[in-house]
C-alpha cells in the first residue's frame, strides 16, 4: 500500500465504493482512504443515475479526503486532481499519446473518436465524443472543522465493445478499445494512477494545482454544448473556457458585463464536434 494511503481495501462485490468510503470517514478513518471493487451492485453517477460495469471490465474505486488543508472554495480541485492523475495513468496503460484523454466539464474522462470507439484521433479529425470514465464527488461538512470529501471514479478499462450495453454503446468507449483490443492490466493501471495521484495531492497540499493540464485537457472550450441545469432544463451555450479559481465553466453571454458568465453547477450532456 502506498505510504500516502491510510487505508486501502478491495471488495469482490460492493454496493457502492462511495458509500463504503463515506462510512469510513464518518467512523474517523484518516485521509487518504481508498476502496476498490471488482464489481458494484449499486454504483451511481451524477444526479443519481446508475453506473453499471461487468465484473473485471472497469476500474472502480473511491477515495476519501479530510481537506482541512484546502479552502472550501477550492475543494473542487480534489476531483479534478483525481481525474488528471487517472488520465495520465490510463494513457500510459493503453499506450495512448499524451492528451488523448480529455475532460468533459466538470470531471468526466472522454475521448474524441472517428468511426467507432476504438480509434482515438486528433480533434480536427474527430466525429464524435465517447465517455471513458465517470467521476462523482460528494462532500459533507465543508467549512466546518470536519470536512469530508469522497471522489469516486469508474473507468471503462478492460471492456470489449461487443459487451457494451446496447443503449450506451454509441456513447462510450474503453481503454481496451482505444488500444485496438489490447488487454488492460488493472494492477498496472492502478499502480500508475496511485503514483501520479500521490505526487499531485502533495502538490495540492502545498498550494499547487496543475492549471495547465486541467485547462489543456478541457474538451468543451470553444464549442457549443448542451448544458443541463439543476432543474433539468437544457440550453445550448458556447463554452469559452474554465475558471481556475472556482472550477466554473465559462460560457458566452452577451447580456453579461464582460460578455461571459460562469456555470458552477450543471452538466454537459452533449459537446458538438467540429463546432
Amino acid at each position: 500500500m502506498p505510504d500516502f494511503l491510510a487505508r486501502q481495501e478491495r471488495f469482490p462485490v460492493v454496493g457502492s465504493t462511495n458509500d463504503v468510503v463515506r462510512g469510513w470517514l464518518a467512523d474517523g478513518t484518516p485521509e487518504v482512504c481508498l476502496a476498490l471493487a471488482d464489481e458494484q451492485s449499486a454504483g451511481r453517477g451524477r444526479d443519481g443515475r446508475r453506473w453499471l460495469a461487468p465484473a473485471g471490465g472497469a476500474l472502480l474505486l473511491s477515495l476519501g479526503f479530510r481537506p482541512t488543508w484546502l479552502p472550501p472554495e477550492r475543494v473542487w480541485r480534489l476531483a479534478a486532481t483525481v481525474s488528471l492523475a487517472m488520465a495520465d495513468a490510463a494513457e500510459e496503460a493503453a499506450g495512448l499519446p499524451d492528451g488523448a484523454i480529455r475532460l468533459k466539464w466538470p470531471n468526466d474522462l472522454v475521448m474524441e473518436t472517428h468511426d467507432g470507439p476504438a480509434i482515438p484521433v486528433a480533434p480536427e479529425r474527430a466525429t464524435e465524443v465517447r465517455k471513458l470514465a465517470g467521476v462523482l464527488g460528494e462532500t459533507e461538512g465543508l467549512g466546518s472543522d470536519d470536512p469530508r470529501v469522497v471522489v469516486g471514479i469508474g473507468l471503462n478499462s478492460d471492456w470489449a465493445a461487443t459487451a457494451f450495453p446496447p443503449d450506451l454503446a454509441g456513447s462510450m468507449t474503453s481503454l481496451r478499445e482505444a488500444s485496438h483490443g489490447r488487454p488492460i492490466d488493472h494492477g498496472t493501471l492502478l499502480e500508475g494512477f496511485l503514483g501520479r495521484l500521490e505526487v499531485r495531492i502533495e502538490a495540492l497540499r502545498g498550494g499547487r494545482f496543475d492549471v495547465a493540464d486541467w485547462t489543456g485537457r478541457q474538451l468543451t472550450t470553444g464549442r457549443d454544448v448542451d448544458l443541463v441545469a439543476p432543474d433539468g432544463s437544457v440550453s445550448t451555450v458556447r463554452a469559452v473556457g474554465v475558471d481556475v479559481s472556482s472550477g466554473a465553466l465559462m460560457v458566452d453571454d452577451p447580456a453579461a458585463p464582460d460578455g461571459e458568465r460562469s456555470i458552477v453547477v450543471g452538466e454537459i450532456r452533449h459537446a458538438r464536434v467540429g463546432v
